[in-house]
C-alpha cells in the first residue's frame, strides 16, 4: 500500500520508497544542480548526467570519423559528423543539376535563377 512509499513529492504526487530518492527528485523541480564539473563548473541535477558530462574533458575520443580521422567522445556527435560526408552535394538544381551540400545552399541557388528569368 500507500506505506510501501512512503516519501511523496508535494508539486507532482510522485512517490519515493528511499529518501534519497526523493531529494534527488525534487531537483527536477527546483531546478537546482548539486553536482558540479571541477573543470569547467558546468552544473548538472544529477550525478549521472556529470559522469556523462567528464568524458568531455578526459580527452577520451573513443569515436573516430573513418572519412577525415575527425574525433569525438560521444556517438552522437560522430553520427551528426558522418551526415557531412554522406550528405555532401545531394541536393540537386532541378533547373541547371548543379548539385549542392545544403538545402539552404540549393533554395538561395534557385531563387538566383528565378531572379534572372524575372
Amino acid at each position: 500500500g500507500p506505506h510501501m512509499k512512503p516519501y511523496e513529492c508535494t508539486l507532482c504526487n510522485k512517490t519515493f520508497t528511499a529518501k534519497q530518492n526523493y531529494v534527488k527528485h525534487m531537483f527536477v523541480h527546483t531546478g537546482e544542480k548539486p553536482h558540479q564539473c571541477s573543470i569547467c563548473w558546468r552544473s548538472f541535477s544529477l550525478k549521472d548526467y556529470l559522469i556523462k558530462h567528464m568524458v568531455t574533458h578526459t580527452g577520451v575520443r573513443a569515436y573516430q570519423c573513418s572519412i577525415c580521422n575527425k574525433r569525438f567522445t560521444q556517438k552522437s556527435s560522430l553520427n551528426v559528423h558522418m551526415r557531412l560526408h554522406r550528405g555532401e552535394k545531394s541536393y540537386e538544381c532541378y533547373i541547371c543539376k548543379k548539385k549542392f551540400s545544403h538545402k539552404t545552399l540549393l533554395e538561395r541557388h534557385v531563387a538566383l535563377h528565378s531572379a534572372s528569368n524575372g
